[in-house]
């Protein structure tokens, strides 16, 4: 079909589905964004009333790009994946050994559907975990729409850029989040970091996509990296655990010495 000809067609499922997306002409030349498997899954949201509004992005990256949206009179977060940019290679990485998703095609297009859905419930097990997270409330292809966390159409910033009162305090909610996310969700994060947690009235955990499940082949390593990226970010404001620690409490197993290998269960 020729561009024109589609161009028609959107225009005339928006104006059916009444979806009130602003710069619509905007976004359909942003293709590296909203290339045409994107809009058809926003059209599809909007006319199922998850989408009722698009505004002004939150954040923007090399893999995603983050909305503010409205939904009727509430406001939520639009999450796009982008097909042509996301690092296909480091998504493989988090996907091959994940249960969950075995037997997921290898094309670009299908590694980001499954990262997406990846995503949406990583989110869904730590909300039922009681970690504070973004609420999940729907995917369809590339896009995750979740709870918007902020006030006023502002959002939380990254714990980086927040004057912590109590840094001490801060440091111990985290790693108890850290915790329950392995013990009650059966998750690891894979990439904790400053750039991850969102600080409003409490520290928040987001980018949940390459989350991986306890029985992951690199979950012990990947929570070890997380553990040492908060000790790195919290140690020039307080005092801070041992990594090693840390890690024995919320996994009951003993770091060893041993290059070969690093972690040795109890028997």
């Amino acid at each position: 079909m020729a561009n024109e000809e589609y161009t028609e067609r959107i225009d005339r499922q928006v104006d059916k589905d009444r979806a009130r997306i602003k710069d619509l002409d905007q976004l359909k030349v942003r293709g590296d964004v909203f290339d045409d498997v994107t809009l058809l899954a926003l059209y599809k949201l909007s006319q199922k009333g998850w989408i009722t509004a698009i505004g002004g992005p939150i954040s923007t990256g090399k893999e995603a790009n983050v909305f503010l949206a409205d939904r009727g009179s509430s406001t939520v977060a639009i999450k796009i994946y982008l097909i042509r940019t996301a690092n296909f290679k480091r998504m493989q990485e988090y996907i091959t050994g994940d249960r969950r998703f075995h037997g997921t095609r290898k094309t670009r297009k299908e590694l980001i559907f499954t990262w997406t859905k990846k995503e949406f419930s990583n989110l869904k097990r730590a909300q039922k975990a009681g970690i504070p997270v973004p609420e999940p409330l729907v995917f369809d292809r590339n896009i995750l729409i979740m709870e918007f966390l902020g006030e006023d159409e502002n959002p939380y910033p990254q714990i980086r850029n927040v004057n912590l009162e109590n840094p001490r305090l801060v440091y111990e909610e985290i790693l108890l989040q850290v915790t329950s996310l392995y013990q009650k969700a059966h998750l690891v994060h894979g990439d904790l970091s400053e750039y991850n947690i969102l600080y409003g009235n409490r520290p928040y955990l987001i980018d949940m996509g390459q989350a991986v499940t306890e029985e992951h082949p690199q979950a012990l390593l990947f929570l070890m990296r997380d553990l040492e990226n908060i000790n790195r970010f919290f140690g020039t404001m307080c005092n801070i655990d041992d990594v090693r620690d840390t890690f024995t409490k919320i996994t009951g197993i003993p770091v060893t010495t041993s290059e070969n290998n690093m972690y040795d269960k109890e028997k």
